[in-house]
C-alpha cells in the first residue's frame, strides 16, 4: 500500500444517535469474563467499501445512520453507559442515551489506497476520530461510529467499541444486524441474548486451573516495549510462505493448523528480534474462541466476551535455541487448555484477584479473527474489501499483539496479513529472522512484507 497517501477528512459535529423506540430503563450486570482489566480499553475496526452501481442515490451515511437507530432498539445495553460497583463490578446503566456517530468526508478514492488494502492504514486516526473525552471506560458512549464518504462513491466505516461489551464475534453479531436493517429487515436475524451470568464467578468461588496468563511479572530488565520509535508493518503468508515454515516441523507434528504454525514461528523470530536474555521468561498468549467449549453451547446470539488468554511460557534461550517443533508443541498445548471448567475457572479468579490484567511483561499475544466475519458485513454495498482490525496492539499497549486477518494480495493469493510492531531495530532484525525461514522456498523478491508506516 502507498503510505505515503494524505488526504483530507471533513467530519460534522460528533452526534448521539438514540434507540429508535423506547427500551427497558435497567442496570445490567456484566460477566466476570467480560470486566476483567485486560479488556477495559476501546477496539478499532474498519470497514472500507466499494461504490455499488445499485445504491446509486442512496447515502451510506443516512443509512446507517437509520439502521443503528433501529438496531439500538434491539441492542438497547449498547445505547447505555457503564458503570462500576463495589468489587470493581462493571455494570450497564440502560439509559438510552445512545452511541456516537459522526459523518464525515474524505477528497480520496479507494483506488489512491492502493490494490493491498491492510492495517497499517494512512490517515487512520482521521477515518475514526477520537472524539474528546469519549475513551474513558465510565460513563461514556459505548460506540463510536465514523462513516466516510468517498470521491469515488465508495465509503469507509470505522467502529470503536468499549471491549468490555463484546468480543470479536459479539461485534460482528451488532454490525451484521446493522446491515440486515440497513438492507430492510425489520428485526436482526439473530436476536440477541445478555445472559451474562453463564459467565459469572461461580458460589463460592474456586480456581480449579492454572493460569499463568494471570501472574505477576516483575519487568525486571526493562523488556516492556518502549513507546517511542515503533515500527508497524504488515506481513503476508500465503500458501508458499506457509509450506516453507511448514517445512521446518517434523513429520509427526505436521497435523498442526496454519494458526499454529505461524503463532510457533512468528513468536520465536520476535523473540530473537528483541534480543531477550536467555534466562528470562517469554509468553505466548493465545486468544481461544471458547462458545463451543460450553455444554451446552452457549445461546445463539449471545454477544458478550467468551475467550480465554491460555498462555505458554518458556525461557528465551529455549525457545530460540530449539527446533520449532519445540515451540509449536508449546502453541499446541496452551490452546488444548481451554475447557468449560477453564472458563469458569477465569471467572473465579477474577473475583477473588480482583479483577487482574493478563501479563503483559515479555508476552506475545494473537488473535485469529479469520472467522470472526468482518469481511461479511453488508449494509447493501456489498462486502468490504477490508474488514477488521484497525491497528495492531491492544489497547494502549503497542507491540503486545498481533491479529490473523484474511487477506487477498494484489497477485490474487488468499492468506493472511498479520500486522507486527515492534521497536524499529527489532523490526529490522524480525524482517532478517524471517526472510532467513522463507527465502529458500518462496519465490525471488517475495512480498510477504506487504506495508510499512
Amino acid at each position: 500500500m502507498e503510505t505515503s497517501l494524505v488526504f483530507t477528512v471533513r467530519r460534522r459535529e460528533p452526534e448521539l444517535i438514540e434507540p429508535a423506540r423506547a427500551t427497558p430503563r435497567e442496570v445490567k450486570l456484566l460477566s466476570d469474563i467480560d470486566d476483567q482489566e485486560g479488556l477495559r480499553f476501546q477496539i478499532p475496526v474498519i470497514q472500507f467499501y466499494r461504490h455499488h452501481p445499485s445504491m446509486a442515490g442512496k447515502d451510506p451515511v443516512d443509512v446507517i445512520r437509520k439502521a443503528v437507530a433501529k438496531t439500538l432498539a434491539f441492542y438497547y445495553p449498547l445505547a447505555g453507559r457503564l458503570r462500576e460497583g463495589a468489587g470493581r463490578k462493571l455494570m450497564v446503566d440502560c439509559t438510552g442515551e445512545g452511541v456516537l456517530f459522526i459523518e464525515a468526508d474524505a477528497d480520496v478514492t479507494l483506488h489512491q489506497f492502493g490494490d493491498a488494502l491492510q492495517p497499517p492504514f494512512p490517515c487512520w486516526e482521521e477515518l475514526l476520530y477520537d472524539v474528546p473525552a469519549s475513551q474513558g471506560l465510565l460513563n461514556t458512549p459505548l460506540l463510536l461510529i465514523q462513516v466516510t464518504r468517498l470521491k469515488c462513491g465508495g465509503f469507509i466505516l470505522g467502529i470503536r467499541l468499549n471491549h468490555t461489551m463484546s468480543d470479536a464475534a459479539g461485534l460482528v453479531q451488532f454490525m451484521s444486524a446493522v446491515g440486515e436493517i440497513a438492507r430492510g429487515r425489520q428485526e436482526p436475524s439473530v436476536a440477541p441474548v445478555w445472559r451474562r451470568e453463564l459467565l459469572n464467578a461461580r458460589d463460592p468461588p474456586r480456581v480449579t486451573c492454572t493460569h499463568r496468563e494471570y501472574e505477576e511479572v516483575e519487568d525486571t530488565k526493562g523488556t516492556i516495549i518502549p513507546l517511542d520509535d515503533m515500527a508497524h508493518r504488515s506481513f503476508f503468508f500465503g500458501p508458499a510462505e506457509v509450506s516453507a515454515i511448514r517445512r521446518l516441523i517434523p513429520p509427526e507434528q505436521r497435523q498442526c493448523s496454519n494458526f499454529e504454525v505461524l503463532t510457533a514461528c512468528l513468536w520465536r523470530c520476535r523473540t530473537l528480534a528483541l534480543q531477550v536474555e536467555k534466562d528470562e521468561e517469554v509468553r505466548i498468549i493465545c486468544i481461544v474462541n471458547a462458545r463451543g467449549k460450553f455444554e451446552p453451547p452457549l445461546p445463539r446470539g449471545y454477544y458478550g466476551n467468551a475467550f480465554a488468554f491460555p498462555v505458554a511460557v518458556t525461557t528465551a534461550g529455549k525457545l530460540c535455541e530449539n527446533p520449532l517443533g519445540y515451540a509449536l508443541e508449546l502453541v499446541r498445548k496452551a490452546k488444548a487448555d481451554v475447557t468449560e471448567e477453564y472458563m469458569h475457572s477465569v471467572a473465579d479468579l477474577m473475583v477473588t484477584k480482583g479483577r487482574p490484567h493478563f501479563t503483559v511483561v515479555r508476552s506475545y499475544l494473537v488473535s485469529d479473527v479469520t472467522r470472526a466475519g468482518f469481511g461479511d458485513v453488508d449494509f447493501g454495498w456489498g462486502n468490504p474489501i477490508y474488514g477488521g482490525p484497525a491497528k495492531g496492539g491492544v489497547g494502549a499497549i503497542p507491540g503486545v499483539a498481533s491479529f490473523y486477518i484474511p487477506f487477498k494480495n494484489a497477485q490474487g493469493y488468499e492468506g493472511l496479513v498479520i500486522p507486527l510492531c515492534l521497536p524499529s531495530h527489532a523490526m529490522d532484525r524480525f524482517v532478517i529472522e524471517l526472510d532467513n525461514i522463507l527465502n529458500n522456498h518462496t519465490p525471488p523478491h517475495s512480498t510477504f512484507i506487504l506495508s510499512s508506516l
